[in-house]
């Protein structure tokens, strides 16, 4: 299945060089989970704060589906 993957702030540095602003396509199997797509991009599931998809905030094991928009945060630094 095909997905969209945005991924924001440091973990920009995992996402392929051809992405534009950390935003690319992902092609993925069947029962693909969010933390599995953030595995499979090299992400470890501790470094993700925030995960969205579509627009709404899921966990870690929400299953993706076709042409799924997925947003993946890591946390805020800041003092």
């Amino acid at each position: 299945m095909q997905l969209e993957v945005r991924l924001f702030a440091t973990l920009r540095a995992f996402a392929p060089a051809d992405a534009v602003a950390g935003v690319f396509s992902a092609i993925c199997p069947e029962g693909t989970t969010v933390d599995s797509l953030a595995e499979r991009l090299g992400i470890e599931a501790a470094k993700v704060h925030m995960r969205m998809v579509n627009g709404v905030g899921v966990d870690g094991t929400h299953v993706l589906k076709e042409r799924d928009r997925v947003g993946l945060f890591p946390p805020v630094g800041g003092g």
